[in-house]
């Protein structure tokens, strides 16, 4: 700590403020200092002070290479608070800690603002020392409250806060805290003779999850730890509205089952109305509204469309919506049977063409009329059930069934092919027959036939020769 030396005289007060004379007593004490040898070497040793007002602050003189000199503590105004180990300043509030050749220890209790100042030690010595203590006094700041520029706020609404802190030294430091979010304020500062009042402005746009969030004043400040008071902020928003699907609990929803649906509504207030329609359209008359919950018992295809529910409460209305799309109803298929058929290559082919378009074609159209919407209900994967993988499962059979099928034709085609190719190959030639031997030199056909070796009664013997 700092400390200071500066010349002074030997001065005396008497107690209670008042200049006066010194006791008798005390003059005694001084003139028997005078008679102590002075030596050299000796200095004073203190430091300064910083007490919290109503507190004890201790002053401390000491003194180096001590040669028993009369050590004295005087106040800010030069009066003696002590002189050694007596006190002729009647203020009970300082009382002897220590004394010694080497030390002069006083505290004074419940400190207050006069307190602050100069305090000096003296140490009679030729010549005098003296040095002094700072003693300064931290006031902490009072009634620190917020003042809330409305009590009840409206979602997307600016409010503005202010938070004060009265009469403290030195000024405040203050910070906004939302929940455990630092916010950023603005603060003015005023000063009233020695004290000083802070005043910090913080402007907050609130929604639907400030609702119950505390907004926290803190001050920073050397006389005090954790000095903070806070704020619950009230803030009204419209209805938060969802719809929950109770029936099917998952899956499609298929022409002749029932749908049951649920509408959620939340706000501050709590909503007043909830109510369901159709958009774009009638509601159609089979379906049940009852408060919140709306039922259809036999889904058809004229029921498809979006269905609102509609909440409100005193800030305002929200709504959702539910896209109801109605699927064929299931059909149930029978397991695919195999049947081993065995038969010529000409049975197949015969089979093949005249046959293949009813056996073929009657098992793909009773597949393909399983498929609900075709391609459409594909899109809804994430609401398929057990019933939609069965016929998937139903599906690939029919088009293993039908590559099955194509693949015997094709193959009873190319064998047809190859026997009718081996066939015409063999067959090919010329023919020489015995019917027309003796007939060359015949003028003309009939002379031919008449004229022929054996003519028609050798018609018996005639025999022919495949080359």
């Amino acid at each position: 700590m700092a400390s200071r030396t500066e010349p002074s005289g030997c001065s005396g007060r008497g107690g209670g403020g008042a200049p006066g004379i010194l006791p008798l007593p005390l003059l005694l004490l001084l003139a028997a200092a005078a008679l102590i040898p002075r030596g050299g070497g000796q200095n004073l040793v203190t430091e300064d002070v910083t007490v919290v007002e109503g507190e004890v602050a201790t002053i401390s003189c000491r003194v180096k290479n001590s040669d028993d000199s009369v050590i004295q503590l005087l106040n800010p105004n030069r009066q003696t608070i002590y002189f050694k180990d007596f006190r002729p300043l009647k203020d009970s509030r300082f009382q002897l800690v220590n004394f010694s050749n080497s030390e002069l220890r006083v505290s004074l209790t419940n400190v207050s603002i006069s307190d602050e100042g100069r305090y000096f030690c003296q140490l009679y010595t030729d010549p005098p020392q003296e040095i002094y203590t700072t003693m300064t006094v931290l006031v902490p700041p009072r009634n620190l409250m917020i003042d809330i520029q409305k009590d009840i706020a409206t979602e997307g609404e600016e409010i503005e806060l202010n938070c004060t802190a009265m009469a403290s030294r030195p000024a405040t430091t203050i910070r906004w805290f939302k929940g455990n979010k630092e916010l950023l304020g603005k603060s003015e500062v005023e000063q009233w003779s020695d004290m000083f009042t802070v005043t910090s402005q913080l402007l907050l746009t609130v929604g639907r999850e400030d609702d119950g969030v505390p907004v926290i004043c803190l001050v920073d400040h050397p006389a005090v730890k954790d000095l903070q008071t806070q704020r619950y902020l009230e803030v009204m928003y419209k209805p938060q509205v969802r719809v929950l699907q109770n029936y099917p609990l998952q899956g499609l929803t298929r022409e002749g089952e029932p749908l049951e649906l649920t509408c959620t509504a939340f706000g501050k207030p709590q909503p007043t109305e909830v109510k369901w329609l159709r958009v774009d359209d009638e509601m159609p008359q089979h379906v049940v509204v009852s408060g919140s919950n709306l039922l259809i018992n036999n889904l058809n295809k004229t029921d498809n469309g979006t269905y609102r529910c509609e909440a409100s409460n005193a800030v305002g209305k929200s709504s959702a919506d539910y896209m109801l799309f109605v699927y064929d109803p299931p059909t149930t298929i029978p397991p695919p049977t195999t049947t081993t058929t065995t038969t010529t290559p000409t049975t197949i082919t015969v089979l093949s063409m005249r046959t293949n378009t009813t056996a073929t074609t009657e098992p793909a159209v009773h597949g393909f009329t399983q498929l609900p919407n075709s391609a459409e209900e594909l899109d809804y994967g994430d609401l398929s059930d057990s019933r939609a993988g069965d016929e998937g499962s139903i599906r690939a059979v029919d088009h293993a069934v039908i590559g099955g099928v194509v693949a015997v034709v094709v193959f009873a085609m190319l064998c047809l092919l190859i026997i009718l190719g081996r066939y015409f190959a063999r067959h090919k030639g010329t023919y020489f027959t015995h019917e027309a031997k003796g007939a060359d030199d015949a003028a003309d056909a009939d002379t031919a036939i008449i004229n022929a070796e054996g003519g028609q009664n050798n018609s018996e013997e005639k025999k022919e020769y495949f080359i």
